[in-house]
């Protein structure tokens, strides 16, 4: 087990290698968290030849300290809240409103950037590998879970390279498999287990979706 990832690429190798037993399935396709879970995502889809796609979903942080999430938001007016923090630090429900808004628009902006207008990916009867750079406080993934729930998955794995122990467990009660390569304690966030671990821009975003193209198999027609 490394103790520390080169980098989102050098972690999506790692993580792709726990992952063969999804090799070129037909069924199957690899959704990416923009916008440090796409590089991740790709090198899983390349070495698996597995088709790659982004699923946007967008953190709802502290307004004190926004690396620290009570919520997520994702496509299909999904929110996940956590009621027992908003409680604990005395969040006005004003102020929950009011960075959902501020997320919502972004969440938008991004979807429409990295996709063009393209609808989102149909995981109907799919499975589909759900990819993040890491799970700190779980909330974006769980978000992103209960949004594609919604189209009826065949089964939903999440993948990460990294996790903290509270978020495994979290993410185990409503994803049919986890998959890290490592879930260190004491955790200390997601950046503390790279080397280089600065932010994925929208460009790089937008060129590994492309790029992905490349080595994409062609689905069956339904």
């Amino acid at each position: 087990m490394p103790t520390r990832f080169l980098n989102r690429r050098a972690a999506g190798r790692a993580l792709a290698e726990l992952l063969g037993g999804y090799a070129s399935r037909s069924d199957t396709v690899v959704l990416g968290l923009p916008r440090g879970g796409v590089p991740v995502a790709y090198e899983i889809a390349s070495v698996l030849s597995l088709p790659l796609d982004a699923f946007v979903v967008r953190k709802l942080g502290l307004p004190q300290n926004e690396e620290v999430a009570f919520g997520a938001i994702a496509p299909g007016g999904v929110r996940v809240l956590n009621a027992d923090l908003i409680e604990r630090v005395g969040l006005a429900a004003d102020d929950v409103e009011r960075i959902t808004a501020r997320e919502q628009r972004e969440l938008i902006r991004r979807d429409t950037l990295y996709r063009g207008g393209a609808p989102p990916p149909t995981v109907t009867d799919q499975t589909v590998i759900l990819v993040d750079d890491g799970l700190a406080t779980g909330a974006s993934m769980s978000a992103a879970v209960a949004a594609l729930r919604a189209q009826h998955p065949h089964r939903i794995v999440v993948a990460v390279p990294v996790a903290s122990s509270d978020a495994d467990r979290a993410l185990r009660g409503i994803a049919d498999e986890i998959v890290s390569v490592m879930t260190p304690e004491p955790f200390d966030g997601v950046g503390r287990w790279y080397v280089e671990f600065g932010q994925t821009s929208d460009e790089e975003v937008q060129r590994l979706l492309h790029d992905a193209c490349a080595f994409t198999p062609p689905r069956a027609a339904s």
